[in-house]
C-alpha cells in the first residue's frame, strides 16, 4: 500500500467518529473520544480533535480529561501516559496496545534503527518476545515496515506512518524542511561543480590519449616502412656487386697451383 493509499485508509476509518461528533455534547462527546481511541485501525485523531464539540470538552472540568486522553493517542507516546496516568481515563487493553504501537512508531520517525534494550523500557515490555510481537503486529496493520534483526537485539526501520503533529510543531518542521532544502541545494551545487571539473578532466585525458595513439602509429609507421625498404634492399643487391661475386665464384673453380695455359687446354684432347 502506497503512502497515499495509507493516508486515504487512515482518514476513512476516523471518519465515522467525525461524522458523530457533530451531534454529540458532554458525556457524549467524551465517550466518543473514549471508543475512538479504542477503535481498530483508527490511527490519526487530527480531524476528530479539532472538532468544536471535541474541543469544549477540554474547557470542562468533567470531561476534560477524555480531550487529554484524545491528545495522547494523537502524538503522545505510552512513556506520556505513564507519567499523567492519574489524571486520565484509565486504559484498557486494546487502548494500551495501540498505544505502544502509535510510539513505536515516533520512535521509528525519529531513528532508523532500534535497539531492542531502548524499545523494551521506552514500551514498557517485559521480555524481547513480546516486544517482537508487538512490532509484528504492527508491520501487519502497516503501521511501520522493516526488519527484526535477533542477532545484533535489534529493530531496523525501512518505512513508517506519520501521526499528528503536536500544536506549535508546524513551524519547527517547516524550519527544519527550510534548511534541508537550503543544505541539499548547497550539496548539489558542489556536486554539480564536481561533476564539471571531472568532466574538463575526462575531455582533457581523452584529447592526452588520442595525440598519443596518433604519435605510437606514426612512429610505428615509420619503422614498418624502414623495415620494407631494408628488405627490398636485401633481396636486391647492386649490379656491381653481383659481378664482383660471379668473379670470385670463377677463381675459386680454378686451381691456382696451375698455369694459365694448362688450363687453357685442360679439357682438350
Amino acid at each position: 500500500m502506497s503512502s497515499v493509499e495509507l493516508g486515504a485508509n487512515l482518514a476513512a476509518k476516523l471518519e465515522p467518529f467525525v461524522l458523530m461528533a457533530k451531534s454529540a455534547k458532554g458525556a457524549a462527546a467524551a465517550k466518543l473520544a473514549q471508543d475512538a481511541t479504542a477503535a481498530s485501525g483508527v490511527f490519526v485523531f487530527a480531524e476528530l480533535l479539532d472538532h468544536p464539540n471535541i474541543q469544549e470538552l477540554s474547557s470542562s472540568e468533567q470531561h476534560a480529561s477524555f480531550y487529554s486522553l484524545l491528545q495522547l493517542f494523537s502524538y503522545k507516546t505510552y512513556q506520556d501516559y505513564l507519567q499523567h496516568k492519574d489524571i486520565l481515563p484509565p486504559l484498557n487493553q486494546a487502548q494500551i496496545t495501540k498505544l505502544k504501537h502509535l510510539s513505536l512508531v515516533s520512535l521509528a520517525m525519529e531513528h532508523r534503527i532500534l535497539p531492542y534494550s531502548t524499545l523494551l523500557q521506552a514500551l514498557d515490555m517485559p521480555t524481547i518476545r513480546e516486544l517482537e510481537d508487538l512490532i509484528i503486529d504492527a508491520i501487519y496493520m502497516d503501521m511501520i515496515r522493516g526488519k527484526l534483526d535477533q542477532k545484533e537485539q535489534q529493530f531496523e526501520v525501512e518505512y513508517t506512518m506519520g501521526r499528528d503533529l503536536e500544536p506549535g510543531k508546524v513551524e519547527g518542521i517547516l524550519a527544519a524542511l527550510s534548511s534541508w532544502a537550503s543544505t541539499t541545494a548547497s550539496v548539489l551545487a558542489t556536486l554539480d561543480n564536481k561533476l564539471a571539473s571531472l568532466s574538463s578532466r575526462a575531455a582533457a585525458k581523452a584529447a592526452e590519449d588520442e595525440e598519443y595513439d596518433k604519435t605510437v602509429q606514426t612512429i610505428l609507421k615509420e619503422v614498418s616502412d624502414k623495415q620494407k625498404e631494408s628488405k627490398a634492399a636485401g633481396k636486391k643487391p647492386p649490379l656491381g656487386m653481383l659481378e664482383r661475386s660471379n668473379a670470385a665464384n670463377v677463381m675459386d673453380s680454378m686451381d691456382v697451383d696451375e698455369p694459365v695455359e694448362n688450363f687453357k687446354g685442360k679439357n682438350r684432347k
